[in-house]
This record gives structure tokens, C-alpha cells and sequence, in this order.
């Protein structure tokens, strides 16, 4: 008994004091308080409910899958005409609206996917990329509930190892069904989406999909909807009137004088106004009274603050509100959260893009595409007109004066007025084979003539054969010491 109680002594952490009901150990108000699972993304009802009818539930499903997929990608490693039939293509077949409804349904409801629709395809058999040459029809969006992953799991390792072989279309809950059996889509042919990153137990109780984005943050959602509510309610008392009528309870007892009570309470309502006058007997005693709402704004923006806290939005892109304080913009927070943009687009999009982009790529022009081809997501932070033109305009003569005292080629000042066209805007029509012919001129203007080069060039200077002189070692020598 005493080794027992000496080990459990050994293992106690935390502050502990009996007499004050101190600690975790204690019988106080904290020590009773846990955590217990809720499971709400389970609920699918209410979490349909909650987007229906919440508009900070909506908010919090909307504004960051639609500011991931706002401004899209910029293509590059390719021709300008191929990345603007891309971005066409990207607008025909409305692949942008249908990558914001896959983000959408997978932080509502925890998981979604887009299959890739080949026109003459099997979906349950494995895609071949090189055989869907213009029959690439675009995307058709299912969330979690209107699909089935199998029980078989991808074998093959890398990213999707562990991950369904299939997903079964559940009947009459979408428009996707083949008739005559039960659809099955074949992974490589699914964009997959998950919500929230969840524990490995928990995954499985959710058939290995995420969590809703609304599981941990309704309860600061409710708080918020109860405390705006509560005020809400508070305003019809801001202004009451209390009227003391003299044997009041005398006169309720006799239907007559009730009467009359009631015919002078609405004379009361009816003359009284701004400039009106309160009519009333001389021992009658009218009163009103006002209702101040000092702190109930400071309490209600610690309540918004938490639920912006929790969705991970500011509150002025949030609420659309400017922020209050000295020399306070909103631009510091504004740049954090499209900096936490960009980081849920690398990690929750990228993959998905990539895959996307190669199937568009052979249905529009027959082949894979080239090794550097590539795309980078355009920023959402954008500068002003005036802001991109000083910025050019400042760059662009750096780069040319670096090029006119040889400190660069003529290559390199073109790439650097590529890369700095992903900023200002400005140069984006020099491409990769411009560049690479500026390369070879400047390779070509590198080479030392030799000897016979030069006595081959003599007829160009003097017209008269008799003229002509060769050219020593010695000036060639001193030719490429000038050079």
C-alpha cells in the first residue's frame, strides 16, 4: 500500500491544495469540467441546417474556399497561347466554380470529391491519360454523403497509398448513376478533398474522411447568435413606462371599471407622443425609465473576435469592418490571412490542380506536357495601378542599367523582366523561347574570330582585291584583348 500511494506521488503534476479547493483533484467548478466527443460532422442534418440557416456558419464554410480558388493560377514553363486557352478552357467548362463547391462540401460536411468526366469512358476502370484527347467534359462535384469509398484500399505506395480503390455513387442522391447497377468511379479518375486532419481513431468512426470545419467552431457560433439575439430582444425595453393607478386591484375585480381602465390606458397610447400629453387622474403616478447599453458592444466584439478566431478569418474580412486604434489598417492581418490562403492552397489544392491540369492539358492538345510546365497560384494580395507602375518602372531600369554596364546579358535581362512580370504585370508576353534565342546571340557574340575568319572578312572592307592585307597573329592576339 505504501509503495502504491509513494508511486502515484511520483506521477502527480499540477498545483494541488485541499483547504482552498485548489487543483484538478479539488471539488471546485473547473475540476468538474472535460471534454467529451460530439461527432457533429456525423450529423449531417444539422450541419445542412446550421449552413442553411447560420450566416456565420455559411461564412465559415465559404469565404476561404472561395478566396483559395478567387484569383486562379498563373501557367508557366509554356507559350502564352497555350496558358490562354488553358485559362479558357478553365472558364467554358466552369472547373473554377466546381473546385470552390469540392472545397465547400469538404469543410462542410468533412470530405468531397470531383470526378473528372471523359466523354465514352468506362468510370470504373483506371484512367489513361493519353487517350483523352478532346473528351475532357469537366468536373461533376459529390460530397461524402452521396458516395461509398470501398473496403479495397490503393496497394501502390506513395501519397494515396491506404486510400479507396473506388467510390460507390449511392442511388437517388445524384445524377451520376448508371442505369442498371450501381456506379463505381475509379480513383484515378477523383479529385479527393478532405476537411479537417483528424486523429486515426477518429478517421475511422468518419470512414477515414475529415472533420466539418463546424465541429469546433458552432458552440463560439451559437455564443455569438444568442449574445446579437439577447440584444436584439433588449431593445424593445431600452424605453419603459410604468403608470401607478390607485386601487388597481379594486377595479380589476369589476368588469366596468376594467372597462374603463382599459378606455383610459388607450386614450394614454393614443395622445402620447414626442409632443403629447399623458392623460391621467391626480393620484395616478407616471414613470419611465431608460436602458443604457454600456459594455453590451464590448462584449459582443469579444464574441466575434473568438468566432474569427476559431474560422481563422480576420474580422475585417470577416465582418468587413474597419479596424478601430491608432495607425490601424487592417493590412497586417489582411496579409496573414492570405498568407494562411496560400499555405491551404499548397497544401489542400496543389496535389488536385496538378492532376487536373495534365488531363486539360492532353484533351486540348494530344500530348503531355513539357517537363517545365508548371503554375503557381496568383496572389490574392494585389497592388494598386499606380503602386505596379512605380514598382515596374523602378525594376525595369535597374535591369537595363545592369545591362548596359555588361553586368548582365542580354538572356539574363530578359529573364529577370519575366520574373518580374509575375509582380508588376508588365513583360508577361517574353517567353522561354525568346529568352533562349537571346542565349545563343549572346553565345554567338562570345566567340573570338579566328585568323582565317578575319582574312575571310578583308573583301568586305576594301572593294579592291589589290588592297587586301592579311591580318598577323599579332592583331588577332590584340583583337582579343580589346574584346
Amino acid at each position: 500500500m505504501t509503495r502504491k500511494r509513494k508511486n502515484k506521488q511520483q506521477l502527480g503534476d499540477g498545483i494541488f491544495n485541499p483547504l482552498l479547493k485548489l487543483g484538478n483533484y479539488t471539488q471546485n467548478t473547473f475540476s468538474a469540467t472535460t471534454y467529451v466527443p460530439e461527432f457533429k460532422t456525423l450529423n449531417r442534418q444539422q450541419l445542412e441546417w446550421a449552413y442553411q440557416g447560420s450566416w456565420m456558419c455559411g461564412l465559415a464554410v465559404d469565404i476561404i474556399a472561395e478566396d483559395m480558388t478567387r484569383e486562379g493560377i498563373e501557367i508557366k514553363g509554356t507559350d502564352p497561347e497555350v496558358a490562354d486557352k488553358i485559362d479558357t478552357a478553365f472558364d467554358d467548362l466552369g472547373l473554377w466554380d466546381a473546385l470552390t463547391d469540392s472545397l465547400k462540401w469538404s469543410r462542410l460536411y468533412g470530405g468531397s470529391i470531383a470526378v473528372m468526366m471523359i466523354d465514352g469512358d468506362a468510370m470504373d476502370t483506371p484512367l489513361r491519360i493519353d487517350s483523352v484527347r478532346d473528351r475532357f467534359r469537366g468536373l461533376y462535384v459529390l460530397d461524402r454523403w452521396q458516395v461509398m469509398p470501398s473496403e479495397t484500399k490503393i496497394q501502390t505506395l506513395g501519397r494515396n497509398f491506404g486510400k479507396p480503390e473506388y467510390y460507390e455513387v449511392l442511388p437517388g442522391v445524384s445524377g451520376l448513376e448508371m442505369p442498371g447497377g450501381v456506379t463505381k468511379v475509379h480513383h484515378s479518375r477523383v479529385l479527393r478533398f478532405d476537411g479537417v486532419t483528424m486523429p486515426a481513431f477518429i478517421r475511422q468512426a468518419y470512414q477515414y474522411w475529415g472533420a466539418s470545419i463546424l465541429e469546433r467552431v458552432i458552440p463560439r457560433i451559437m455564443a455569438f447568435d444568442s449574445a446579437t439575439r439577447s440584444a436584439a430582444q433588449l431593445l424593445s425595453k431600452v424605453y419603459l413606462r410604468y403608470y401607478k393607478v390607485k386601487g388597481l386591484r379594486q377595479i380589476l375585480t369589476n368588469s366596468v371599471a376594467t372597462k374603463g381602465l382599459y378606455k383610459q390606458m388607450d386614450l394614454v397610447r393614443e395622445f402620447q407622443g414626442i409632443e403629447g400629453l399623458t392623460l391621467g387622474d391626480s393620484e395616478d403616478d407616471f414613470q419611465t425609465f431608460s436602458y443604457t447599453f454600456s459594455g453590451l458592444p464590448d462584449i459582443l466584439l469579444q464574441f466575434g473576435q473568438q468566432v474569427s478566431g476559431a474560422i481563422g478569418v480576420p474580422l475585417v474580412r470577416l465582418f468587413g469592418q474597419s479596424p478601430v486604434g491608432l495607425n490601424s489598417t487592417g493590412e497586417m492581418d489582411l496579409r496573414l490571412y492570405y498568407d494562411d490562403v496560400k499555405r491551404r492552397q499548397d497544401a489542400d489544392l496543389r496535389e488536385n490542380m496538378k492532376r487536373l491540369l495534365r488531363v486539360l492539358y492532353v484533351s486540348l492538345f494530344g500530348r503531355l506536357p513539357d517537363e517545365g510546365f508548371t503554375f503557381e497560384f496568383r496572389p490574392l494580395w494585389q497592388m494598386s495601378t499606380d503602386v505596379k507602375a512605380t514598382v515596374s518602372q523602378t525594376m525595369t531600369g535597374t535591369i537595363l542599367q545592369a545591362y548596359d554596364s555588361q553586368l548582365i546579358s542580354a538572356s539574363r535581362a530578359l529573364d529577370e523582366l519575366k520574373k518580374m512580370s509575375e509582380t508588376t504585370g508588365v513583360f508577361t508576353t517574353v517567353t522561354d523561347e525568346d529568352i533562349r534565342e537571346a542565349e545563343e546571340q549572346d553565345a554567338a557574340d562570345d566567340v573570338v574570330p579566328t585568323l582565317e575568319d578575319l582574312n575571310a572578312e578583308l573583301p568586305r572592307v576594301s572593294e579592291n582585291p589589290t588592297d587586301r592585307e592579311v591580318v598577323s597573329e599579332q592583331a588577332v592576339e590584340d583583337l582579343s584583348i580589346n574584346r
